[in-house]
């Protein structure tokens, strides 16, 4: 695949529409460089569909992933059927479980082609198991499938296994804990599905109750694949008080800032309010990171995608579960976890994971500064309305670290609304597509990707449709800044 320099040659125009960011077969971003490329992504548009080189690997399929699907209902004579690559006998069933759970009489099994276990689904019942894909994050990655190709090497079980374990005792030593307390997961999804999976075993089947705007696949996980969800954006400390009381929730989810409005609730009222009703708490730290804060004395379970900030390339999918030392269900959570989880992180994706996060403690705090300064930037406009970013926000600085920052993701409103975000957008010489963490710069307008059904619904949590989320990459900073200004300028 053609080399291109994305912090200084951005995917950003229309001839862009579909590239793959990075330029890697393993990309987990695709640009979408103008507002109706998003539009016509939401409303599945054949043309764009057709220009797109890549996907976020768990709405759809790497191209990878989809030679492997395709090939298998060939070789089996499936070819009226969908089919749905995982990395072993468990994962797969465990998708063929969720299916019939939906509908009993659903016409599905699971087949082996190259070593991988498709599950091959009947047409009518293909949406359950594309819920079950998306939400959990549990389905083969392209580096396993580029290798059941034939397409890359096979690296030897040993160097993986150094891998990860070399992985553990990094993320041991960012959240201070010991290294059996770390578990590896194929992405923050799968992180999470098995952190559901150990708390159902402690709590039995208990709905979750998630506190803040949440990231749209942490809240279908629990509602679709789980024992459901309930949802409180914003409430008072002794109205939250009440809510546990009445509703006694098998755990709390909360992350740590919320995405895409930068904020956090009282993580440690909340967790002191939970655990005294024996409740535990259950922390998503991606946006925050353990560089930058500490959540460990109030959270029992921390989950992160390590995708985004820890990998940093934006072609790895990657997730880790770690147990507080604190928790006072901690021997408990050890114990089960390792015995729920479905899968691991591939030796492959290790190893490449490995590599890509040595340098990750001072790529983070260049990501920190760069974006801080992009922010007080952004605030001189005045073009722009409200710029959201974690400092401003006393319950994230509770939490901060020595030497910690900010992260590198904000988000922006400009005061002329939907037609202002669309011609911002469209101008910005900035890659823009999904995810976020990545070296280079890359904006969305992230309620129109997360929850394109559910508009309204998100007004009323409080969250712009017309919001543009930045997430900001190691470009020369005034670069950067020129390219941002000269977009909200408004020279008609």
């Amino acid at each position: 695949m053609k080399k291109r320099n994305l912090q200084t040659n951005p995917c950003w125009s229309s001839k862009d529409l579909g590239e793959p960011l990075p330029l890697s077969p393993h990309a987990v971003s695709v640009a979408l460089p103008r507002w109706q490329d998003v539009v016509d992504y939401e409303n599945k548009d054949p043309g764009c569909l057709s220009s797109l080189k890549a996907i976020y690997p768990r709405f759809g399929f790497n191209p990878l992933i989809a030679e492997l699907a395709n090939k298998s209902l060939k070789f089996h004579d499936e070819s009226n059927k969908s089919s749905w690559p995982y990395p072993n006998i468990a994962t797969a069933a465990s998708a063929q479980n969720h299916c019939q759970r939906v509908n009993p009489d659903c016409q599905i099994k699971i087949k082996d082609f190259l070593g991988v276990k498709c599950l091959i689904v009947d047409e009518e019942n293909t949406a359950s198991a594309k819920a079950f894909w998306q939400h959990t994050g549990l389905g083969l990655s392209s580096r396993e499938a580029a290798i059941a190709l034939g397409k890359e090497a096979k690296p030897s079980i040993d160097d993986g296994q150094k891998a990860r374990n070399e992985l553990c005792n990094r993320l041991a030593n960012l959240y201070n804990c010991k290294r059996n307390l770390v578990l590896l997961h194929r992405s923050g999804m799968a992180a999470l599905n098995t952190t559901l999976n150990a708390i159902r075993e402690i709590r039995g089947n208990r709905r979750i109750l998630q506190v803040g705007f949440p990231y749209v696949d942490v809240l279908k996980l629990p509602q679709v694949i789980y024992q459901g969800s309930d949802l409180l954006v914003e409430t008072s400390l002794a109205q939250f008080k009440r809510e546990l009381e009445e509703r006694d929730p098998a755990a709390l989810i909360i992350e740590i800032p919320s995405n895409p409005l930068l904020q956090c609730v009282d993580l440690i009222s909340i967790s002191e309010l939970a655990h005294k009703q024996n409740i535990p708490v259950i922390v998503d730290d991606t946006i925050g990171s353990p560089i930058n804060i500490d959540v460990t004395p109030f959270a029992d379970v921390i989950f992160s995608s390590l995708t985004k900030s820890f990998a940093g390339r934006g072609d790895i999918l990657a997730g880790s579960v770690v147990i507080s030392p604190y928790s006072k269900w901690k021997n408990e959570l050890a114990e089960i976890i390792p015995n729920v989880a479905l899968s691991t992180l591939s030796d492959s994706d290790a190893i490449e994971l490995e590599t890509t996060s040595r340098d990750i403690i001072y790529r983070l705090r260049k990501l920190n500064n760069a974006c801080l300064r992009l922010k007080e930037k952004l605030e001189t406009k005045k073009e722009i309305s409200k710029v959201r970013y974690p400092n401003d926000c006393k319950n994230f600085n509770s939490l901060l670290k020595p030497g910690g920052g900010y992260g590198c993701l904000l988000s922006f409103e400009l005061k002329g609304g939907l037609e202002e975000s669309k011609r911002v957008y469209d101008r910005l010489r900035v890659c823009k597509g999904p995810s976020l963490g990545t070296n280079f710069t890359l904006v969305c307008p992230y309620v129109l990707l997360a929850h394109y059904k559910e508009l309204q619904w998100a007004e009323e949590c409080g969250v712009s449709s017309h919001l543009l989320r930045v997430s900001v990459g190691l470009e020369n900073q005034d670069d950067l800044w020129q390219r941002f200004d000269s977009a909200i300028k408004n020279n008609k």
